[in-house]
């Protein structure tokens, strides 16, 4: 009786293993052909667009339900793509300087709306503008074209913060997608979410701004100007500095150095060297080899014509 028990119990374990194995084996290849049939079918992602999936939300998203916030990292690769539209742009691709062929360097500057309004700082640099000698009324003779729009300050919470600039500059017959025209601007973003967008597309247009990102200077096209306050003067120097008006004032000479040449010691190697900016025209540069007592014991070769040159 004993013995039956044990045979049957065996027999049953030996059952249970063998549904065990087989059933598991016809469950695991039926999974295999199914995922390979759904890899059929659909046969991504691949490692080469994983970037396209998220496996998480941004902190901001979910704090914001979804919506867009300045500074977040969607509205930022919207800027990014924005910014490096015209990344290319430089003056012998962006520039007409056919413009610049008949009447020389001429800019004009956009006449002013009525009820529009411009900072102090714009002010001052349409005024230097206008009153160089490089100032046409007459769009037909510029080589260069500044807007009438106040784009220095694209903070949006700032008071000076121009709205509609896109549909603004897009009404203008002279805009030509920004080509040969100049953009000033000193502040762009929020803080502290500060971005290089400025909140409208700059198209072909030179951009002069201040605090200039590296990746999106244009090199021989953008200009990286300092960041000034209003309270910076439009006019330096005491009274009579600046004649007639003219800027920039019409000078002969652009350089003008007159002093002795080192020719030995600290210092000797910089001022032997400045002799190669002399022409003779606008940039002059005497220098005299007599300096110290021993001086003709280090003379040069360029000392006998140098010291004519500085005694005359």
């Amino acid at each position: 009786m004993q013995a039956r028990k044990k045979y049957i119990l065996l027999a049953f374990c030996a059952a249970w293993l063998l549904v065990f194995y087989f059933g598991g084996a016809q469950i695991r290849l039926l999974k295999l052909l199914s995922h390979r049939k759904n890899e059929e079918a659909r046969q991504w992602p691949q490692w080469v667009d994983r970037h396209i999936l998220r496996g998480y939300a941004y902190v901001d998203e979910l704090q914001n339900d979804g919506e867009v916030q300045l500074g977040s990292p969607k509205s930022k690769r919207e800027t990014r793509t924005n910014i490096y539209k015209n990344s290319r742009c430089r003056m012998e691709t962006c520039f007409d300087y056919a413009k610049c062929a008949r009447h020389g360097f001429k800019v004009y500057v956009y006449p002013l709306e009525k009820g529009e309004h411009m900072s102090e700082s714009y002010q001052k640099i349409i005024t230097s503008i206008v009153d160089s000698r490089y100032y046409t009324h007459n769009p037909q003779e510029a080589c260069l074209f500044v807007l009438n729009i106040d784009t220095l300050d694209r903070d949006r919470l700032s008071a000076q913060y121009v709205q509609n600039v896109n549909e603004k500059i897009l009404g203008y017959p002279l805009w030509n997608e920004g080509r040969n025209h100049v953009i000033f601007n000193l502040y762009s973003g929020t803080w502290p979410n500060y971005t290089e967008d400025l909140g409208f597309d700059i198209g072909q247009a030179i951009l002069a701004k201040a605090s200039f990102y590296v990746e999106h200077f244009r090199p021989g096209f953008d200009i990286s100007i300092p960041l000034f306050s209003k309270e910076h003067p439009q006019k330096g120097g005491e009274r009579g500095w600046l004649v007639h008006n003219n800027v920039p004032p019409r000078r002969k000479y652009l350089l003008v150095f007159k002093g002795k040449r080192y020719l030995t010691g600290i210092g000797s190697d910089t001022r032997n060297a400045l002799h190669h900016i002399h022409n003779g025209k606008d940039i002059i540069s005497l220098t005299t080899c007599k300096h110290g007592k021993d001086w003709e014991k280090h003379k040069d070769g360029r000392c006998d014509k140098d010291n004519e040159e500085y005694e005359q």
